[in-house]
C-alpha cells in the first residue's frame, strides 16, 4: 500500500469544491449547539438520507449525537462569518446568529440556502472521521440564494456558465 502524505492528500482533494454546512441541535437544556462541516453529501433518494463526516476530535458531534434530531444548514454565500463562528471552540457560537426551531427542534439558521432536518440513522468508522448517516424528516430551501463554497483551502462563490446544450 502506498503512503500518501497528509499535506499532498489535502492539496489534491482541495481541487474538489464542496459546500459549507452547519450541523445543529439543541442540548438537554434547550441551548443551541452547532459545528461547521464541509464533508457533507446526499446519500439516498429512497429512503431520503444524507451523510456528513465530523472529525473524531470534534467535541461538538458527541453533544449533537445525544439530541433528538439534528439539522443540516447549507450556508448561503454571504454566511462565511457564520461558518467561522461555528468552527471555533470555547466561544458562544450562536452570538448574533438568528435561528428558528426546525421540526426536530434543532436550530434552522436564518439566511441559509437550505436546511435538512434529520434523525440519526447510523454511524460508521471513517478513519480519523466518523461517517454519520441522517434519515431526512423534513427539508426546505431558498432557491434565490447561492451556496457558500470551499475550494483549495478558502471560501469561494458560485460562478455560473451559460449552458451550451442538453447535457443529458
Amino acid at each position: 500500500m502506498t503512503t500518501v502524505a497528509p499535506d499532498r492528500f489535502r492539496e489534491v482533494l482541495g481541487a474538489f469544491c464542496s459546500g459549507i454546512t452547519v450541523i445543529t441541535a439543541t442540548d438537554p437544556d434547550g441551548a443551541p449547539i452547532g459545528m461547521t462541516c464541509q464533508s457533507f453529501s446526499s446519500l439516498s433518494l429512497d429512503p431520503p438520507m444524507v451523510m456528513f463526516a465530523p472529525a473524531r476530535t470534534s467535541t461538538t458531534w458527541p453533544r449533537i449525537r445525544t439530541a433528538a434530531g439534528f439539522c443540516v444548514n447549507v450556508l448561503a454565500d454571504d454566511q462565511h462569518g457564520v461558518s467561522d463562528a461555528m468552527s471555533r471552540r470555547g466561544t458562544d457560537k450562536f452570538a448574533g446568529v438568528a435561528w428558528t426551531p426546525s421540526p426536530t427542534g434543532a436550530p434552522r439558521l436564518a439566511g441559509a440556502a437550505a436546511w435538512i432536518d434529520c434523525d440519526l440513522a447510523a454511524e460508521y468508522d471513517g478513519g480519523d472521521h466518523t461517517i454519520v448517516v441522517g434519515a431526512v424528516r423534513e427539508l426546505g430551501s431558498s432557491p434565490s440564494l447561492e451556496p457558500l463554497l470551499y475550494h483549495r483551502g478558502r471560501y469561494a462563490l458560485v460562478r455560473s456558465h451559460p449552458t451550451t446544450g442538453d447535457t443529458r
